[in-house]
């Protein structure tokens, strides 16, 4: 019987956003007005092609994307937690559930040598063309109205642990490890058992706890964490249970 432990990426995982952190590539290391203002509300991935297609116009390549990529730290605690996990390999099974992309999240974790943590990562799935063009897809289509159009979590969530399921895989419950607005419906979702665990200071744990205070019903506990070690803290309380 194992835990699910569900990780969001960008400032999650790593400390920063990946898809803002890229800009850095840019000449000057910004994007031009008209690009920054094609920006529409739930539109986050279609923002992202242009803005990579536009890196890609501008002489940026693979190498050089993959070496900026590369160079956002970890959160504090991050490498210890996934080492912690590593070493009690027969507790957990790992996720990511992401709005970056496959590209990235590969070339982070690849780079740490810490690819072999997670089971599956459920993201938007990017390549480079034949141009040496990054190009990004939405990862599926939904009907969920409180999430981006692209992604919505829990629906990747739920699917994931009825696959498991269906294979004899029955977790005792799930620890969901995120920060933004877009973990918000996956973790309403959480059950009784459940583990939600917002990052101190970030929109999920500020959206909890507004929600806490309108009373709005609430299955799961709530550990908020501020580093990696304080999550491998509350693991082993879990385990030892």
């Amino acid at each position: 019987m194992k835990i699910l432990l569900v990780f969001d990426f960008d400032n999650t995982i790593i400390d920063d956003n990946s898809d803002t952190w890229i800009v850095q590539c840019a000449p000057d290391k910004k994007l031009p007005i008209e690009l920054q203002d094609s920006y529409q509300k739930g539109f986050w991935t279609e923002f992202m092609g242009r803005v990579f297609k536009y890196l890609g116009d501008e002489g940026v390549r693979e190498n050089e994307m993959k070496r900026a990529v590369t160079s956002i730290p970890f959160t504090q605690g991050m490498v210890e937690l996934f080492n912690f996990i590593r070493k009690n390999k027969d507790k957990f099974d790992c996720i990511i559930i992401s709005d970056s992309n496959s590209v990235f999240i590969d070339w982070v974790l690849e780079a740490a040598n810490f690819l072999d943590i997670f089971a599956e990562v459920f993201t938007n799935p990017a390549a480079f063309d034949s141009n040496g063009h990054l190009t990004v897809e939405n990862y599926h289509a939904h009907s969920c109205n409180r999430c981006p159009k692209n992604l919505c979590k829990n629906v990747v969530l739920v699917e994931f642990v009825e696959k498991q399921l269906q294979q004899g895989v029955n977790y005792t419950q799930i620890v969901y490890i995120g920060d933004g607005g877009n973990d918000v419906c996956p973790v309403t979702f959480l059950k009784k058992n459940d583990v939600a665990m917002p990052r101190k200071g970030y929109t999920l744990q500020k959206t909890l706890s507004r929600m806490s205070q309108n009373l709005e019903p609430m299955e799961s506990s709530i550990v908020v964490w501020s580093s990696g070690v304080e999550i491998i803290s509350h693991l082993q309380f879990l385990i030892k249970e």
